[in-house]
């Protein structure tokens, strides 16, 4: 039993220190992308600001998605 809870507490550790690492380096990167919005150095169009905040928007709601808890074997029902 100590064991497991030693073996739990590890790994809520492990997840917590890699999570809060990649969340600030993704949080810097964001911050980076943003730099690109500076007109008198760059030149772009209001659709490829678009594609690019889809494709955020998209792989975020996936990643999320892994992150959500379901009950498993839930039946379909109309």
């Amino acid at each position: 039993m100590l064991s497991r809870q030693i073996e739990t507490e590890a790994r809520t550790s492990r997840f917590r220190r890699i999570a809060e690492k990649r969340t600030n380096e993704l949080i810097r990167r964001i911050q980076l992308l943003g730099n690109c919005s500076n007109r008198s150095s760059y030149d772009y169009s209001e659709q490829e600001v678009n594609k690019i905040f889809n494709a955020i928007d998209k792989e975020l709601r996936q990643a999320k998605a892994r992150f959500t808890f379901s009950k498993r074997g839930q039946i379909f029902k109309l």
